[in-house]
């Protein structure tokens, strides 16, 4: 993050605009609307800024620049057509410690005014940092198409509310959770159609039939995460992101997607890789029911889906047993995203009619598959967790009357930018994945859809290319 996003309370509060034009008028109009004292200092004006002088909107000194200009000032904004005059702004406002905005000049800005939402008192800020204003613009243009401006009459009417709120529920996550529930409920439609007067009546509903012990009783949410793409997400599973209290995740969530998660939610690792496991199994099952005994929202964020080798099942068990309540949000398992992605078709009319999930997964020694039946020319073998055990695996699947030249592909951290396909055949697999140095998270496929690779595959290469093929 380049810059520290914060709003500011200038009610009152002196500002200076060094400029007296067309771009000065922009900066001089938002500060007058955050109500601030506003001095101008230019030779001259432009005709706008004038009318707001002889008005008495703002003040005016009719001079160039001087260096005892910010004295008593809480921020300037330099909007000069020159860089001179603009950089010696900032450098004295460097020297008297006052912010300091230089248009079009990153490297004279203490602070950097954003492209706006305005839905007071909800205000959307877009900052591109500097780097591309015109993009923020246009990402601004489209909020506004899509933000009905009734989130502001909403956002007004619960300020009405909030220090009744506060005196009715004690406990801070049940304050938390009475307005996720009402801002999303009947009050939101009602003031989305222009309609106050409804919704503040269905806010006072609301408030009245709240139950305080209701709301202050945990849960935990299992939330499939996907392959690793935050793009991937669900829409339920975003908006649980933002709610919970407390985050348990794994080692194959990706950092973009944790960086969705509620900024001031607790996380706990939970990961697990090959023989390191953060926490045993038993162990994270037992710190969702705590957690959620002590009445907080827990979110189990796990990569792809949770019932497909996530182990989610053996969770939900005990928090049925102690009567957790809780819900599962399926995801895009590994899968899926690694096919699509890879251009490898998981079933197709003329290579597979079928397709299997596997673990390569280890129970000590031994590799619990049924070989026999995974050995049809017409079934397509998706195999998790397998790139250490791809040897033992290939070599198993041959014995046991797979042919060697069977297709086989591994995907590695399929879906994400640096995502890597390595295409072979039985055989010849477990070398190309030690030549390519592969490493989890990564995901074998087997079978004659992987020839459909060449073809279908839609991603251009990301990597330095492998002894067979990468993309």
């Amino acid at each position: 993050m380049d810059y520290f996003p914060i709003f500011l309370d200038l009610n009152a509060q002196p500002c200076l605009v060094v400029g007296g034009g067309e771009v000065a008028l922009r900066k001089v109009s938002l500060l007058l609307q955050a109500g601030a004292r506003v001095t101008v200092v230019a030779p001259t004006l432009c005709t706008a800024l004038t009318e707001r002088a002889g008005r008495g909107d703002i003040a005016h000194l009719a001079r160039d620049w001087r260096d005892g200009d910010l004295a008593g000032q809480r921020l300037a904004i330099a909007a000069t057509d020159n860089t001179e005059v603009n950089a010696a702004v900032h450098a004295a406002g460097e020297a008297a410690g006052v912010l300091v905005n230089a248009v079009d000049s990153p490297a004279h800005c203490r602070f950097i005014v954003p492209a706006i939402v305005d839905r007071s008192p909800l205000v959307l800020a877009i900052s591109s940092g500097g780097n591309a204003p015109v993009l923020a613009r246009q990402l601004r243009a489209r909020i506004e198409a899509w933000l009905p401006h009734g989130y502001g009459v909403l956002a007004r009417l619960a300020g009405t509310l909030r220090e009744r709120v506060k005196a009715r529920f004690a406990d801070e996550r049940a304050r938390r959770r009475f307005w996720e529930i009402a801002l999303d409920g009947p009050a939101a439609e009602k003031a989305l159609a222009g309609d106050e007067a409804g919704a503040t009546a269905a806010l006072e509903v609301a408030l009245a039939a709240s139950d305080d012990s209701a709301l202050a009783r945990g849960a935990v949410y299992l939330v499939g995460a996907g392959p690793g793409n935050p793009d991937l997400l669900t829409f339920r599973a975003l908006r649980l992101m933002q709610k919970a209290d407390v985050v348990l995740y794994d080692n194959l969530v990706s950092p973009a997607i944790m960086e969705l998660v509620r900024r001031d939610a607790e996380r706990v690792y939970v990961g697990k890789k090959a023989s390191n496991h953060a926490l045993p199994q038993e162990e994270i099952n037992q710190l969702l029911v705590r957690l959620a005994q002590e009445g907080k929202s827990v979110l189990r964020l796990k990569g792809g889906d949770p019932f497909i080798f996530g182990r989610g099942g053996e969770e939900i068990e005990e928090l049925a047993a102690h009567g957790v309540d809780f819900e599962v949000v399926p995801g895009i398992t590994s899968a899926a995203g690694a096919s699509c992605y890879a251009g490898i078709p998981l079933t197709h009319r003329d290579y597979a009619q079928s397709v299997t999930f596997v673990t390569g997964h280890r129970r000590g020694d031994a590799i619990e598959l049924d070989w026999a039946r995974l050995t049809s020319d017409g079934e397509t073998v998706v195999v998790y967790m397998g790139v250490a055990q791809a040897p033992r695996l290939c070599a198993e699947l041959i014995a046991h009357g797979r042919a060697a030249d069977t297709p086989a592909a591994v995907i590695e951290k399929a879906t994400l930018p640096e995502q890597r396909t390595v295409i072979g055949t039985l055989a010849t697999l477990p070398g190309l994945i030690e030549e390519a140095g592969i490493k989890p998270p990564a995901l074998i496929i087997i079978g004659g859809v992987v020839t459909l690779h060449d073809k279908l595959g839609w991603r251009g290469p990301v990597a330095p290319a492998t002894p067979r093929h990468t993309a």
